[in-house]
């Protein structure tokens, strides 16, 4: 009887060892991801939270302050609500824009028979140009009186839109500058499109499916998560649009200078602000880390929003799942 209940607390004890020797061994294989969480991610994070309730200039000392740059926000800083706005247009308008745009193209270039390497490097180049370079080249290609989209445009008898001078066509040409250099997209969508089986085209066909059944009931299903990868990933970087609108608003309002100048971001008419544009702002021009702090984690949590929201409307992004 004592030589049993011996073994049995033997078999514990080193079941209980075992078990320790798994977790140390996870956690040394975590270890990495786990520092690199905390001092890339957790720790700022805190940080900016707790600088959210403080007056902070990054010289003397965080004075606790309350609730006071919350309240600064959301009711007193005038350049927030138009960035708000602004940034807003730019995750609905821009990415929907580039996923429809992307995932044409990607359809497209799919059917071409002959020079589909061509078609795939020419719509891919773009892609590759610099942000700054790719938005100088469009200011001067729509610059309203000598730009030659508007010269084309005069031409053929059309109205000529001011662009990035006009508030209210500054946007779109964003948006068409975005939607130019699709070339990511369009080779995710490429690599999803051609995976699809092609037996379920032939079976369709054969029951008298149409292009657009087809399109919708095989093609949509079957590519849903590219689609929802390519909005969330989307919806982040238009949450961190930050220089493409700051240097067509500098180009476009004449601004050419050094990194001394200071420049208030937004031409014309705020039509270009956006969130990341007022974060800079605010630390590192005007030194008021603590309001700087507060649009930071508004910017955080809009994304963290958004993306929750995709995911678990991930079915309707596409008219439902598989059928």
């Amino acid at each position: 009887m004592i030589t049993d209940t011996l073994r049995a607390k033997r078999r514990r004890s080193a079941l209980v060892a075992k078990r320790r020797r798994t977790a140390l061994r996870t956690l040394a294989f975590m270890a990495p991801w786990l520092i690199g969480f905390a001092v890339f991610f957790a720790y700022p994070l805190l940080s900016t939270v707790y600088f959210s309730f403080t007056k902070y200039d990054g010289f003397r000392p965080p004075v606790f302050n309350g609730l006071d740059n919350w309240t600064y926000v959301f009711t007193q800083y005038p350049q927030f609500w138009p960035a708000m706005r602004n940034t807003l247009w730019l995750v609905v308008v821009m990415v929907a824009c580039r996923v429809v745009f992307g995932l044409g193209v990607g359809l497209l270039i799919t059917k071409v028979k002959t020079g589909t390497g061509i078609f795939r490097t020419l719509f891919y180049l773009p892609y590759l140009a610099p942000p700054v370079a790719a938005t100088l080249s469009f200011v001067f290609l729509l610059n309203p009186g000598t730009g030659p989209v508007n010269t084309l445009l005069d031409g053929a008898g059309l109205p000529q839109p001011g662009w990035f001078t006009d508030a209210d066509w500054s946007k779109p040409a964003l948006t068409m500058l975005a939607v130019w250099g699709v070339g990511d997209l369009m080779v995710i969508f490429m690599a999803a499109l051609l995976d699809v089986p092609k037996e379920q085209y032939e079976a369709a066909e054969l029951d008298g499916a149409g292009a657009w059944q087809r399109f919708r009931h095989i093609t949509l299903p079957n590519i849903s998560p590219i689609i929802l990868f390519a909005v969330v990933t989307g919806v982040i970087q238009a949450m961190q649009y930050y220089t493409q609108p700051l240097v067509a608003g500098k180009v476009a309002a004449g601004v050419i200078g050094g990194s001394g100048q200071q420049f208030e971001p937004g031409y014309p008419d705020k039509s270009t602000l956006t969130l990341p544009q007022i974060v800079y702002n605010t630390g590192f021009q005007r030194f008021d880390y603590g309001t700087a702090c507060v649009l930071a984690l508004v910017l955080f949590t809009l994304c963290m929003a958004f993306t929750a929201l995709l995911m678990r409307r991930r079915g309707g992004l596409i008219g439902g799942g598989h059928r």
